[in-house]
């Protein structure tokens, strides 16, 4: 089977898969940046503390603190990376329905960049306070996806 077909495209096994599953892939590049962004924020914060900069010590602050904020937004994103990400992958090489993984992927990435902007923004001790309610939408897009996809994954047996 030749890579070059009669419209000079060049055709690579797989390909199909990248085309199917564009709109995931580009959620997942969203929230791949997005904590990127946490970790630049977190570390100018950190660097730019009071007292001077210690390699790896952050001094124990509370909510009041940027310092402490960006590096929970941070530290809390990739928490909830690892299994969504895991998820999505298991997802797109299991051939999952490409429509209702861009969906879960995009509610995903949509709301934990609220929930970043939210704990920049609110300094509050109570909880639940209004950005706990998108962590608790990341969080059961997770669990959705987990169930979804094991019932998929165990049809496909």
């Amino acid at each position: 089977m030749s890579i070059i077909n009669n419209t000079y495209q060049i055709n690579i096994p797989g390909s199909y898969m990248f085309e199917e599953y564009q709109s995931t892939l580009l959620g997942l590049w969203l929230i791949l940046t997005t904590i990127l962004f946490q970790a630049m924020v977190a570390i100018r914060f950190h660097r730019s503390q009071k007292g001077g900069y210690k390699v790896g010590i952050i001094k124990p602050l509370g909510q009041s603190s940027i310092v402490f904020r960006s590096h929970r937004t941070f530290h809390n994103s990739l928490e909830n990376i690892i299994p969504f990400f895991g998820m999505v992958v298991l997802g797109v090489l299991s051939e999952y329905s490409a429509s209702r993984l861009a969906i879960v992927t995009w509610i995903y990435a949509t709301t934990r960049i609220i929930h970043m902007v939210l704990y920049y923004k609110i300094v509050t001790e109570k909880n639940p306070s209004p950005r706990s309610l998108f962590w608790a939408i990341g969080f059961i897009t997770n669990i959705y996806l987990l169930i979804d996809l094991g019932i998929h994954l165990i049809i496909k047996l």
